[in-house]
């Protein structure tokens, strides 16, 4: 009996947790993935970056490509400020990126897009 409760209270609160970010408001979302795409890239780890890529933008740059593309380990720290979305299906993500520069840290405003494709939201690689 006891195992049986347990397990319906463990599906109960998976079901709830899916609830959740079915209602989270896309902007919430986007945030929430860009800073991931970024917290890869700070780290370096481009196969994990390069996993928020939108599927159109992978099937036109392979993963070798996006690391050659990219500068790995370039990046010292990212927050993303804000995400504004103009339809139901494209936001742009606004965030500041840090980078050493000639021994000095650098602050640069970034604006990248982001599109969602079926339930998902991606980054939409230019």
């Amino acid at each position: 009996m006891k195992s049986t409760f347990f397990g319906l209270l463990a599906a109960v609160a998976v079901l709830s947790g899916c609830a959740t970010t079915a209602t989270k408001p896309p902007e919430e979302i986007v945030k929430a993935r860009a800073q991931s795409r970024w917290d890869a890239l700070v780290k370096a780890d481009v196969p994990g970056a390069y996993a928020f890529l939108s599927p159109a933008s992978r099937s036109t740059v392979t993963l070798e490509g996006y690391k050659g593309a990219i500068n790995p380990g370039f990046w010292k720290a990212a927050t993303v400020d804000k995400v504004v979305c103009e339809t139901p299906e494209s936001c742009e993500a606004y965030a500041t990126i840090e980078y050493d520069y000639r021994g000095m840290r650098i602050k640069t405003p970034l604006r990248e897009p982001w599109i969602k494709d079926g339930t998902e939201w991606w980054y939409l690689y230019r």
